[in-house]
């Protein structure tokens, strides 16, 4: 079941942030963040959690690109899935989810910037009709200190915004 995210769930959701960051090929981010911080770094609506029963399975928030109004529209969004729960269709489900509600919202544009070596996450992005917009070598060093190279990719809404 996919519902919004509450503060409730936050030990659970930083839990997984958690088990990302220490696996460390999903983010560049080398500690956990309290949740006040986690809750000030991404936006308030448009962030969800896949439940079964009382189990936080993964969790999909979004987090302005630009602080400009003009790109209103235009959102970073991050997903993460329980390692047990990978390949189980999760991260898939949210991300649908996501592009749903955020083109309820009048959202023309959703983005992501994901590491090269994580092509299960590509992969994901790309059948739900992301495209990828480009490259950027050795961007930033993971937590064990290598150079990673990321790739960029964005997801354009079915809205009639840019005739």
């Amino acid at each position: 079941m996919i519902r919004s995210m509450l503060s409730e769930d936050g030990e659970a959701v930083l839990s997984i942030y958690k088990e990302s960051i220490e696996e460390g090929k999903s983010t560049f981010t080398t500690t956990v963040p309290s949740w006040p911080t986690f809750n000030n770094a991404h936006l308030p609506y448009l962030r969800f959690v896949y439940a079964q029963g009382s189990d936080i399975l993964g969790w999909i928030a979004v987090s302005r690109v630009y602080s400009a109004p003009a790109y209103d529209g235009y959102l970073e969004e991050s997903v993460y899935v329980k390692k047990e729960a990978w390949g189980k269709g999760v991260g898939k489900a949210l991300l649908e989810h996501l592009i749903e509600e955020s083109e309820k919202m009048g959202i023309w544009s959703l983005y992501g910037c994901i590491f090269k070596t994580n092509t299960r996450s590509i992969r994901l992005h790309t059948s739900l009709g992301f495209r990828i917009i480009g490259e950027r070598e050795k961007s930033a060093k993971d937590r064990f200190g290598n150079w990673l190279d990321t790739v960029l990719v964005e997801r354009r809404s079915g809205l009639a915004v840019f005739n």
